[in-house]
């Protein structure tokens, strides 16, 4: 086959396979289709920052199991959750501030997709008074609190890698850097 025929011979075979592909019934399609597509776990995350003027410039970390670092609220998405909703949720699970989701802004960029794994976090952002009483879940959070942003804890290092985003943190200027 010379190299002028290859490109007409594989258009051919493309063809063919999409042909064969559409006759299929629709679940069987479906099936093949996520079968050969990447999964991703998505979830959803919260930079809540302090609202007292007197005290800009801090945020809301936590120390979660199983790491020593410290991260942002959130978690994974339930089936077909909204993610401003589970954002929501998450942080009033593991921090007992309860926001209704309208509050919540998403932010920009609204998805880190983390290039070590295979997850999506959607990003939201809030502003509260650091003064409303915290609630942690102790099955999921050893610890809550505030942090000026130039004087961080150790962060995890997605934690760390998705506030680079947003010019926050030990990463700022190299968000993609791992």
């Amino acid at each position: 086959m010379t190299a002028s025929e290859r490109p007409a011979a594989l258009r051919a075979l493309r063809l063919a396979a999409f042909r064969t592909f559409y006759r299929l019934p629709q679940r069987w399609r479906r099936r093949l289709v996520r079968w050969g597509s990447a999964h991703y776990i998505v979830g959803a995350v919260t930079i809540v920052r302090d609202a007292d003027a007197a005290a800009p410039g801090r945020i809301l970390l936590l120390r979660q199991p199983p790491g020593p670092g410290w991260s942002i609220p959130g978690g994974l998405l339930n089936r077909g959750e909204p993610p401003v909703v589970g954002a929501a949720r998450e942080l009033a699970e593991e921090t007992g501030i309860r926001l209704d989701p309208s509050r919540l802004r998403a932010g920009v960029p609204n998805a880190i997709v983390h290039s070590g794994g295979r997850w999506v976090d959607m990003v939201f952002e809030v502003s509260v008074p650091a003064d409303q009483a915290l609630s942690i879940d102790e099955a999921e959070v050893h610890e809550a609190a505030w942090h000026p942003l130039d004087a961080l804890p150790r962060l995890t290092r997605p934690t760390a890698r998705l506030l680079a985003h947003y010019g926050i943190g030990p990463l700022k200027d190299h968000p993609e850097d791992d």
